[in-house]
């Protein structure tokens, strides 16, 4: 297992390294100044060369890429063109609060998949099976701001239930603040859940174990829990981790919607004013914690199926 651990997370070097790479070059052929930016149109043209100087951009990409790895390596992110404070510092501020959004989105999605594949797949041509998958191409098709804004219009506003918006102080009032777009990041990625169960389930309700168990005699409710929702809960698992990077993204724009502070605010800040560190910082952060879920989805898809240890 051992062995197995660490080739995965050999596998991960090129990947951040990849992640890196493209950051870089893709922020610094975009078009714009930061010096310009930090110091307006009207800005001196000496004023701006200093400022570039200062920052280190009047060098080489090349250079500029050697200089970023070497930071990096020392474990320095940088410092913000645009806030003039330390990337370390904004990313324990603004880090934590996404993490807690991904993860409450990725429950939230658990919990509404499970019962609702679970139930497509008891009758799977049944009108409750209809309605179910007609839920999810609905979901499916609608933009995950218009699915926001719905909920922030009915749950946030004509009800009240949660706040419309904001990250208030206090544990429980972030938590509570954070159930409204943490459903609507879950809500992206339930279709896909849904079907990748209910298929799983209604393979395994045909399979030769599922009729055995009921040929001894045992409930079908124990054999649903025991034989159906176990082997199905393989190809969740696999299917949550692949979409770990959509509820990463999904993050980017609901943070905006719902005005979180969290690192997806802090990103879009960082592309509109050319804050190369922010942007950089936020983007390896991002595919870190996409290669993270990624390993521990292998590891947790190993000990649910022996197979693929050995393979």
């Amino acid at each position: 297992m051992l062995r197995w651990f660490a080739r995965r997370l050999l596998l991960a070097v090129p990947v951040v390294l990849g992640v890196v790479t493209i950051s870089f070059i893709l922020m610094h052929l975009a078009p714009g100044d930061p010096a310009r930016s930090a110091l307006g149109e009207k800005a001196d043209p000496a004023a701006v060369a200093a400022l570039r100087h200062q920052w280190g951009l009047d060098k080489t990409l090349p250079a500029q890429y050697v200089s970023y790895l070497n930071q990096l390596l020392h474990g320095d992110l940088g410092t913000s063109l645009y806030y003039h404070t330390s990337i370390t510092t904004l990313m324990a501020q603004r880090l934590p609060v996404t993490l807690a959004l991904i993860v409450m989105s990725a429950v939230l999605a658990s919990l509404i998949s499970i019962p609702l594949a679970s139930r497509s797949a008891s009758r799977p041509n049944g009108a409750t099976s209809f309605v179910i998958r007609l839920f999810n191409a609905v979901i499916q098709g609608s933009p995950t701001f218009f699915v926001g804004s719905m909920l922030i219009l009915f749950l946030g506003v004509r009800v009240a239930i949660f706040p419309a918006g904001g990250y208030p102080s206090g544990f429980g009032a972030r938590a509570w603040a954070l159930v409204l777009p943490a459903l609507t990041i879950a809500l992206s990625i339930v279709p896909l859940l849904v079907r990748g169960l209910r298929a799983a389930m209604i393979e395994s309700l045909g399979s030769e174990y599922v009729a055995f168990a009921r040929s001894k005699g045992l409930p079908e409710s124990p054999i649903r829990h025991r034989y159906v929702l176990r082997n199905a809960g393989i190809s969740g698992v696999s299917i949550l981790g692949i979409q770990v990077g959509a509820l990463a993204s999904g993050a980017l724009v609901i943070e905006q919607v719902f005005a979180i502070p969290g690192m997806g605010s802090m990103l879009m800040t960082g592309i509109l004013n050319r804050d190369y560190a922010v942007v950089q910082a936020c983007t390896l952060m991002f595919g870190l914690v996409v290669v993270v879920v990624y390993l521990v989805t292998d590891l947790v898809y190993a000990r649910l199926d022996p197979r693929a240890r050995l393979s």
